[in-house]
Protein backbone atom coordinates (compact mmCIF):
# COMPACT_ATOMS: atom_id res chain seq x y z
CA UNK A 1 0.00 0.00 0.00
CA UNK A 2 2.82 2.38 0.86
CA UNK A 3 4.63 1.53 -2.36
CA UNK A 4 1.50 2.29 -4.37
CA UNK A 5 1.07 5.63 -2.60
CA UNK A 6 4.72 6.52 -3.28
CA UNK A 7 4.31 5.69 -6.97
CA UNK A 8 1.21 7.89 -7.15
CA UNK A 9 3.04 10.76 -5.45
CA UNK A 10 6.00 10.40 -7.81
CA UNK A 11 3.65 10.29 -10.80
CA UNK A 12 1.80 13.37 -9.54
CA UNK A 13 5.07 15.28 -8.98
CA UNK A 14 6.25 14.31 -12.45
CA UNK A 15 2.98 15.53 -14.01
CA UNK A 16 3.15 18.78 -12.05
CA UNK A 17 6.78 19.30 -13.08
CA UNK A 18 6.02 18.55 -16.73
CA UNK A 19 2.94 20.77 -16.67
CA UNK A 20 4.91 23.67 -15.18
CA UNK A 21 7.60 23.45 -17.85
CA UNK A 22 5.01 23.20 -20.62
CA UNK A 23 3.37 26.37 -19.31
CA UNK A 24 6.60 28.38 -19.48
CA UNK A 25 7.94 26.69 -22.64
CA UNK A 26 6.58 29.37 -25.06
CA UNK A 27 8.18 32.15 -23.00
CA UNK A 28 11.46 30.22 -22.82
CA UNK A 29 11.47 29.67 -26.58
CA UNK A 30 10.79 33.36 -27.19
CA UNK A 31 13.60 34.29 -24.78
CA UNK A 32 16.06 31.91 -26.41
CA UNK A 33 15.25 32.91 -29.99
CA UNK A 34 14.90 36.68 -29.61
CA UNK A 35 17.19 37.46 -26.65
CA UNK A 36 19.79 34.82 -25.79
CA UNK A 37 20.68 33.83 -29.36
CA UNK A 38 21.06 37.43 -30.64
CA UNK A 39 23.27 38.27 -27.65
CA UNK A 40 25.56 35.31 -28.30
CA UNK A 41 25.53 35.84 -32.06
CA UNK A 42 26.56 39.49 -31.83
CA UNK A 43 29.52 38.45 -29.68
CA UNK A 44 30.52 35.93 -32.36
CA UNK A 45 30.13 38.46 -35.19
CA UNK A 46 32.38 40.92 -33.34
CA UNK A 47 35.35 38.62 -34.02
CA UNK A 48 34.83 38.66 -37.80
CA UNK A 49 35.10 41.09 -40.68
CA UNK A 50 32.16 41.08 -43.06
CA UNK A 51 28.93 42.66 -44.19
CA UNK A 52 25.21 41.87 -43.99
CA UNK A 53 25.44 39.37 -46.87
CA UNK A 54 28.67 37.70 -45.68
CA UNK A 55 28.96 38.40 -41.94
CA UNK A 56 31.68 35.78 -41.36
CA UNK A 57 33.93 36.72 -44.26
CA UNK A 58 37.21 36.88 -42.34
CA UNK A 59 38.19 36.07 -38.75
CA UNK A 60 40.05 39.02 -37.18
CA UNK A 61 39.94 38.18 -33.47
CA UNK A 62 39.99 41.25 -31.24
CA UNK A 63 40.97 43.64 -34.04
CA UNK A 64 37.46 45.14 -34.21
CA UNK A 65 37.71 46.14 -30.55
CA UNK A 66 41.17 47.59 -31.17
CA UNK A 67 39.71 49.62 -34.02
CA UNK A 68 36.98 50.97 -31.75
CA UNK A 69 39.12 52.14 -28.86
CA UNK A 70 42.46 52.99 -30.46
CA UNK A 71 41.88 53.80 -34.14
CA UNK A 72 38.37 55.16 -34.73
CA UNK A 73 37.99 58.27 -32.60
CA UNK A 74 34.36 58.63 -33.68
CA UNK A 75 33.42 55.73 -31.40
CA UNK A 76 34.66 57.53 -28.30
CA UNK A 77 32.77 60.62 -29.45
CA UNK A 78 29.57 58.59 -29.80
CA UNK A 79 30.18 57.05 -26.37
CA UNK A 80 30.66 60.48 -24.81
CA UNK A 81 27.52 61.85 -26.47
CA UNK A 82 25.50 58.85 -25.29
CA UNK A 83 26.74 59.28 -21.73
CA UNK A 84 25.88 62.98 -21.72
CA UNK A 85 22.44 62.37 -23.21
CA UNK A 86 21.66 59.59 -20.71
CA UNK A 87 22.81 61.58 -17.68
CA UNK A 88 20.79 64.66 -18.64
CA UNK A 89 17.63 62.72 -19.50
CA UNK A 90 17.73 60.67 -16.29
CA UNK A 91 18.22 63.71 -14.03
CA UNK A 92 15.78 66.05 -15.78
CA UNK A 93 13.08 63.47 -16.46
CA UNK A 94 13.01 61.97 -12.97
CA UNK A 95 13.03 65.41 -11.34
CA UNK A 96 10.25 66.86 -13.49
CA UNK A 97 8.17 63.69 -13.33
CA UNK A 98 8.37 63.75 -9.52
CA UNK A 99 7.44 67.44 -9.37
CA UNK A 100 4.47 66.99 -11.73
CA UNK A 101 3.28 63.97 -9.75
CA UNK A 102 3.41 65.94 -6.50
CA UNK A 103 1.48 68.78 -8.14
CA UNK A 104 -1.22 66.43 -9.49
CA UNK A 105 -1.57 64.54 -6.21
CA UNK A 106 -4.28 66.81 -4.84
CA UNK A 107 -7.89 66.01 -5.79
CA UNK A 108 -8.67 68.98 -8.02
CA UNK A 109 -10.67 69.10 -11.24
CA UNK A 110 -7.81 70.73 -13.12
CA UNK A 111 -5.58 67.78 -12.25
CA UNK A 112 -7.90 65.37 -14.06
CA UNK A 113 -7.40 67.38 -17.24
CA UNK A 114 -3.68 67.78 -16.53
CA UNK A 115 -3.17 64.02 -16.31
CA UNK A 116 -4.69 63.54 -19.74
CA UNK A 117 -2.74 66.39 -21.29
CA UNK A 118 0.60 65.39 -19.81
CA UNK A 119 0.18 61.75 -20.88
CA UNK A 120 -0.88 62.54 -24.46
CA UNK A 121 2.67 63.04 -25.87
CA UNK A 122 3.54 59.50 -24.79
CA UNK A 123 0.86 58.18 -27.16
CA UNK A 124 2.40 59.92 -30.18
CA UNK A 125 4.89 57.92 -32.25
CA UNK A 126 8.49 58.94 -31.67
CA UNK A 127 9.07 59.60 -35.37
CA UNK A 128 6.01 61.86 -35.53
CA UNK A 129 7.26 63.79 -32.49
CA UNK A 130 10.65 64.18 -34.13
CA UNK A 131 9.14 65.61 -37.34
CA UNK A 132 6.88 68.00 -35.39
CA UNK A 133 9.70 69.33 -33.24
CA UNK A 134 12.00 69.61 -36.26
CA UNK A 135 9.49 72.07 -37.68
CA UNK A 136 9.29 73.92 -34.36
CA UNK A 137 13.08 74.18 -34.23
CA UNK A 138 13.46 75.15 -37.90
CA UNK A 139 15.87 78.05 -38.32
CA UNK A 140 13.93 79.55 -41.24
CA UNK A 141 11.11 82.05 -40.94
CA UNK A 142 8.39 79.39 -40.63
CA UNK A 143 10.00 77.78 -37.56
CA UNK A 144 7.65 78.47 -34.64
CA UNK A 145 10.29 79.15 -31.99
CA UNK A 146 12.21 81.59 -34.17
CA UNK A 147 8.93 83.25 -35.17
CA UNK A 148 8.10 83.87 -31.51
CA UNK A 149 11.62 85.19 -30.91
CA UNK A 150 11.13 87.55 -33.85
CA UNK A 151 8.12 89.10 -32.12
CA UNK A 152 10.49 90.24 -29.36
CA UNK A 153 13.16 91.34 -31.86
CA UNK A 154 15.48 88.51 -30.80
CA UNK A 155 17.64 87.12 -33.62
CA UNK A 156 16.75 83.58 -34.80
CA UNK A 157 18.63 80.68 -33.27
CA UNK A 158 20.19 77.72 -35.05
CA UNK A 159 18.55 75.22 -32.73
CA UNK A 160 19.50 72.02 -34.54
CA UNK A 161 22.36 73.44 -36.57
CA UNK A 162 24.52 74.45 -33.62
CA UNK A 163 26.81 71.85 -32.09
CA UNK A 164 26.31 73.43 -28.66
CA UNK A 165 22.50 73.42 -28.82
CA UNK A 166 21.47 70.43 -30.93
CA UNK A 167 21.91 67.75 -28.26
CA UNK A 168 20.04 69.77 -25.63
CA UNK A 169 17.19 70.36 -28.10
CA UNK A 170 16.80 66.61 -28.67
CA UNK A 171 16.96 66.01 -24.91
CA UNK A 172 14.10 68.50 -24.42
CA UNK A 173 11.97 66.65 -26.99
CA UNK A 174 12.45 63.22 -25.41
CA UNK A 175 11.86 64.57 -21.89
CA UNK A 176 8.65 66.24 -23.10
CA UNK A 177 7.47 62.99 -24.67
CA UNK A 178 8.23 60.74 -21.67
CA UNK A 179 7.43 62.97 -18.71
CA UNK A 180 3.71 62.10 -18.61
CA UNK A 181 4.22 58.34 -18.49
CA UNK A 182 6.76 58.54 -15.68
CA UNK A 183 4.76 61.16 -13.77
CA UNK A 184 1.64 58.96 -13.78
CA UNK A 185 3.61 55.98 -12.43
CA UNK A 186 4.90 58.14 -9.58
CA UNK A 187 1.44 59.62 -9.06
CA UNK A 188 -0.05 56.14 -8.68
CA UNK A 189 2.61 55.34 -6.09
CA UNK A 190 1.88 58.59 -4.25
CA UNK A 191 -1.81 57.78 -4.00
CA UNK A 192 -1.02 54.32 -2.64
CA UNK A 193 0.78 55.77 0.41
CA UNK A 194 -1.47 55.10 3.44
CA UNK A 195 -3.20 58.24 4.66
CA UNK A 196 -2.46 57.25 8.25
CA UNK A 197 1.22 57.93 7.70
CA UNK A 198 0.54 61.50 6.55
CA UNK A 199 -1.79 62.05 9.50
CA UNK A 200 0.85 60.78 11.94
CA UNK A 201 3.41 63.14 10.41
CA UNK A 202 0.99 66.07 10.81
CA UNK A 203 0.43 65.18 14.46
CA UNK A 204 4.20 65.15 14.98
CA UNK A 205 4.29 68.62 13.38
CA UNK A 206 6.66 67.50 10.65
CA UNK A 207 7.39 70.22 8.10
CA UNK A 208 6.75 69.72 4.38
CA UNK A 209 10.44 69.19 3.51
CA UNK A 210 11.03 66.77 6.36
CA UNK A 211 7.85 64.93 5.48
CA UNK A 212 8.93 64.68 1.85
CA UNK A 213 12.47 63.40 2.49
CA UNK A 214 11.62 61.17 5.47
CA UNK A 215 8.27 59.72 4.38
CA UNK A 216 7.25 60.43 0.78
CA UNK A 217 10.57 59.82 -0.93
CA UNK A 218 11.34 56.53 0.87
CA UNK A 219 7.81 55.28 0.10
CA UNK A 220 8.37 56.13 -3.59
CA UNK A 221 11.80 54.50 -3.75
CA UNK A 222 10.67 51.22 -5.43
CA UNK A 223 8.98 53.08 -8.29
CA UNK A 224 11.83 55.59 -8.62
CA UNK A 225 14.36 52.75 -8.70
CA UNK A 226 12.42 51.00 -11.46
CA UNK A 227 12.13 54.21 -13.48
CA UNK A 228 15.84 54.91 -13.00
CA UNK A 229 16.75 51.58 -14.59
CA UNK A 230 14.24 51.79 -17.45
CA UNK A 231 15.07 55.41 -18.30
CA UNK A 232 18.81 54.71 -18.24
CA UNK A 233 18.62 51.66 -20.49
CA UNK A 234 16.20 53.39 -22.84
CA UNK A 235 18.38 56.50 -23.08
CA UNK A 236 21.46 54.46 -23.97
CA UNK A 237 19.53 53.02 -26.92
CA UNK A 238 18.06 56.28 -28.26
CA UNK A 239 17.94 56.29 -32.05
CA UNK A 240 14.81 57.48 -33.86
CA UNK A 241 14.66 61.07 -32.61
CA UNK A 242 18.38 61.59 -33.20
CA UNK A 243 18.13 60.10 -36.68
CA UNK A 244 15.21 62.27 -37.76
CA UNK A 245 16.11 65.57 -36.09
CA UNK A 246 19.89 65.82 -36.50
CA UNK A 247 21.16 62.63 -38.17
CA UNK A 248 24.11 62.83 -35.80
CA UNK A 249 25.06 66.37 -36.77
CA UNK A 250 26.19 69.01 -36.85
CA UNK A 251 29.49 67.22 -37.17
CA UNK A 252 29.33 64.36 -34.68
CA UNK A 253 27.83 66.42 -31.84
CA UNK A 254 24.66 64.28 -31.60
CA UNK A 255 25.96 60.98 -32.84
CA UNK A 256 25.13 58.30 -30.27
CA UNK A 257 26.05 54.63 -30.00
CA UNK A 258 22.89 53.30 -31.62
CA UNK A 259 23.47 55.51 -34.67
CA UNK A 260 27.12 54.47 -34.75
CA UNK A 261 26.11 50.79 -34.78
CA UNK A 262 23.50 51.38 -37.50
CA UNK A 263 25.98 53.32 -39.64
CA UNK A 264 28.71 50.70 -39.52
CA UNK A 265 26.29 47.79 -39.89
CA UNK A 266 24.26 49.00 -42.89
CA UNK A 267 25.80 52.15 -44.37
CA UNK A 268 29.41 51.02 -44.87
CA UNK A 269 31.07 48.06 -46.53
CA UNK A 270 32.69 45.21 -44.59
CA UNK A 271 32.24 46.91 -41.21
CA UNK A 272 29.58 44.66 -39.68
CA UNK A 273 32.20 43.30 -37.27
CA UNK A 274 32.93 46.79 -35.97
CA UNK A 275 29.21 47.44 -35.51
CA UNK A 276 28.89 44.13 -33.65
CA UNK A 277 31.82 45.02 -31.41
CA UNK A 278 30.19 48.38 -30.64
CA UNK A 279 26.95 46.51 -29.86
CA UNK A 280 28.83 44.24 -27.45
CA UNK A 281 30.35 47.29 -25.74
CA UNK A 282 26.89 48.84 -25.41
CA UNK A 283 25.51 45.60 -23.98
CA UNK A 284 28.35 45.36 -21.44
CA UNK A 285 27.84 49.00 -20.41
CA UNK A 286 24.13 48.41 -19.80
CA UNK A 287 24.85 45.28 -17.76
CA UNK A 288 27.47 47.08 -15.67
CA UNK A 289 25.23 50.11 -15.09
CA UNK A 290 22.38 47.86 -13.98
CA UNK A 291 24.65 45.91 -11.63
CA UNK A 292 25.99 49.16 -10.14
CA UNK A 293 22.45 50.42 -9.62
CA UNK A 294 21.48 47.25 -7.77
CA UNK A 295 24.67 47.16 -5.70
CA UNK A 296 24.60 50.83 -4.69
CA UNK A 297 20.91 51.70 -4.53
CA UNK A 298 18.84 48.59 -3.87
CA UNK A 299 19.69 48.69 -0.16
CA UNK A 300 18.10 52.17 -0.01
CA UNK A 301 14.85 50.99 -1.55
CA UNK A 302 12.09 50.61 1.04
CA UNK A 303 9.60 47.98 -0.05
CA UNK A 304 6.27 48.09 1.73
Amino acid sequence: MDEERKRRNRRKKWKDWLGSWLMILPALCFLLVFTIYPMLNIVRLSFFKGNALKPLKQFVGLDNYRQLFFVKTDFLTALKNTGYYTMMVVVILLTLALLFALWMRADRKINEVSQVLIFTPHLIASISCAFIWTWLYNKNAYGLFNTVLGWFHIPPQNWLSSSSMAMNCVIAVNVWKSIGYNALIILAALKSIPQEIDEAAMLDQAGPFRKFFRITLPMLSPQLFLLLITITTGSFKVFDSMRIMTNGGPGDSTRVLSMYIYDYAFQRNNTLGIASAAGVVLMVILILVTVVYFKCLESRVHYQ
